[in-house]
């Protein structure tokens, strides 16, 4: 009976993990500008409750999100995460707490913006910089993420 119950467990973490269900978060319609070598994303347009964004990467969207952390610093992260991110299910904010749409954790958005301290799942780190009323995010480090959403 034990090996029946581990083999449909095992089973459905495999068909859970490697769903083509994309994320059903919808993208913000603002609109994002920049220069040739970054996207820009107004600093008004951040606030604490997460917005998604698209960016084509030579045929690829990827997706991103970007929210204000409770003491005002502005974090963003890929919409995936090194573990889970072959469902495609991205994250869903959930009070101060980003949740993965796949496997459930959650993580507090004042901890986002940081590279994977090693727990599994975690929201894929993407650097930016603020300058001026601008947030910028560099099109190379969108493009590097490029693999997170093939």
């Amino acid at each position: 009976m034990i090996k029946i119950l581990l083999s449909i467990f095992s089973i459905l973490l495999l068909f859970g993990c490697t769903s083509n269900h994309v994320s059903n978060v919808p993208t913000d319609s603002v609109p994002q500008t920049g220069s040739s070598d970054s996207v820009a994303i107004s600093l008004s347009d951040v606030t604490e409750t997460v917005k998604h964004y698209q960016f084509d990467a030579n045929g690829v969207i990827v997706e991103y999100f970007a929210v204000k952390g409770s003491d005002g610093v502005v974090r963003t992260a890929f919409d995936a995460c090194e573990v889970c991110y072959k469902a495609k299910k991205g994250y869903t904010q959930v009070g101060t707490d980003v949740r993965c749409n796949n496997c459930g954790l959650s993580f507090n958005i004042d901890e986002l913006g940081t590279a994977n301290r090693g727990t599994g799942c975690w929201p894929a780190y993407l650097p930016n910089e603020v300058s001026g009323d601008e947030v910028l995010i560099k099109k190379s480090d969108l493009e590097s993420g490029a693999y997170l959403f093939s």
